[in-house]
């Protein structure tokens, strides 16, 4: 009989990315692999790679470093955003054996062998305009949470953005399916879902391969509410023009969506905003925030923020930092715009030095610790339910509140993917919170 074969992954990027990497790695255990660590010898390694910011086109190549000091003969296959916008450039990084775009990923076990290394990297990119159809993909057995996917592809046209070109068009996954993905997830006794996609505010926009919204959002967040067994859902990012009211009051009274929303702002200038062809303004952007507050009081917000686009002067960032210091909102997702090719922002005038980049990064940083400190202040001595997660990090176990406040007690196994309530004491010297067991929630 055979040895089977070990594979190992490596994530790179968004919530999206993992959910796609944990169905990938799922096609490689049918195929008669074992999945070990990436950390561990393996006689494949593959790479989900992301291309939203420079710095992660630069970790792709230490990451196949690392999977070559592993084992050198093994197999690398990278795949993902970067791997469709700029195929030949991972190709001709050393140690790599095939690159596959969009579309392909999917079928990657179909396009291996015997593993044995090849003397080029061998490329299997679609042009993006094919990738018009929809996978379906969650994570699950990687943490206590899982990824849900229930959309792809973006038809917006921001001018930082090249997510469109390694993504192609709006696409969502028919509402049936999502409700079937949902239930095979409960029955593995885990207890949060993260809805996660590209513009997930979008749901429903070629739900059957046409252009029709045959679903909408709420739609969607009403039929998961139903679902039994999942004692959390939780909406990841969502555009400020798509998070419409009726979806903020309908998870303030929900069974299941906890108070926890994030919502790219990218800059608190409406100059900007329209440079960047974002659809909303910060007087929207505001509404939203304080119709959160207004049906949920301990909701958390988090924010997307972009520092350095061109034309952002020292005026126009302390007014974005200003803006965000005022409003009532938890904390920050802080990216130093950088250049990406086949992007209009490219070739605007106005660039903002990489030094001053820094620093403003820094600055918005630091008011993401401040911002992060008080909604954490604010929260003490109020009852909560916690999720412990599964990994014993130097002694102590983590876990995160509905309203995303992250708390840590001694290490116990018997408390891992477990909720209680609990009573929030004290901000411990590492910013994160203490606390008095209530009760266990039964699920």
């Amino acid at each position: 009989m055979d040895k089977r074969k070990k594979v190992a992954f490596y994530t790179l990027g968004c919530k999206l990315n993992f959910s796609e990497t944990s169905t990938i790695a799922r096609s490689f255990n049918e195929e008669g692999f074992d999945r070990v660590d990436f950390s561990e010898k393996a006689d494949m390694y593959v790479i989900n790679t992301c291309t939203v910011t420079e710095n992660a086109d630069k970790r792709f190549k230490d990451i196949v470093k690392q999977a070559q000091k592993s084992n050198p003969d093994a197999f690398v296959a990278a795949v993902g955003c970067y791997a469709q916008l700029k195929p030949q450039e991972l190709a001709d990084v050393n140690g790599v054996d095939l690159v596959l775009g969009a579309t392909e990923k999917f079928k990657i076990t179909d396009y291996i062998n015997d593993l044995s290394k090849n003397d080029f990297g061998e490329v299997h990119s679609c042009e993006i305009e094919d990738a018009d159809f929809y996978v379906g993909s969650y994570s699950i057995g990687d943490r206590t949470r899982a990824f849900l996917k229930v959309q792809d592809g973006c038809d917006y046209v921001c001018t930082f953005c090249t997510i469109p070109l390694a993504r192609g068009i709006s696409r969502s996954e028919a509402l049936d399916k999502v409700l079937i993905n949902a239930e095979e997830i409960s029955a593995q006794g885990i207890k949060e879902i993260v809805l996660t996609g590209v513009n997930i505010g979008d749901y429903g926009k070629g739900e059957f391969g046409n252009k029709k919204h045959e679903h909408t959002f709420l739609e969607l967040i009403k039929a998961l509410d139903e679902v039994n067994g999942i004692e959390r859902l939780r909406i990841s990012s969502i555009e400020p023009n798509l998070l419409k009211n009726e979806t903020i009051e309908f998870v303030s009274k929900s069974k299941a969506f906890v108070p926890h929303f994030h919502i790219p702002l990218q800059s608190g200038s409406n100059d900007l905003l329209k440079i960047m062809k974002r659809r909303y303004t910060r007087e929207l952007y505001t509404e939203r925030v304080s119709e959160i507050k207004k049906h949920m009081p301990q909701a958390c917000i988090g924010v997307d923020v972009i520092v350095g686009f061109p034309r952002e002067t020292d005026a126009l960032f302390l007014d974005t930092y200003n803006y965000l210091n005022e409003l009532d909102i938890s904390y920050l997702h802080v990216f130093t715009y950088s250049e990406r090719e086949n992007t209009p922002a490219v070739d605007m005038e106005g660039v903002v030095p990489l030094n001053v980049r820094k620093k403003r990064s820094k600055m918005l940083r630091s008011l993401s610790v401040k911002k992060r400190r008080a909604f954490y202040e604010s929260q003490l001595e109020t009852e909560h339910t916690v999720l412990f997660e599964g990994e014993n990090k130097q002694g102590y176990i983590y876990g995160f509140t509905e309203n995303y406040v992250k708390v840590k007690t001694p290490w116990n196994p018997e408390l891992v993917n477990t909720l209680h309530t609990i009573l929030l004491t004290k901000i411990d010297e590492d910013g994160l919170v203490r606390f008095d067991f209530l009760k266990e929630v039964a699920s």
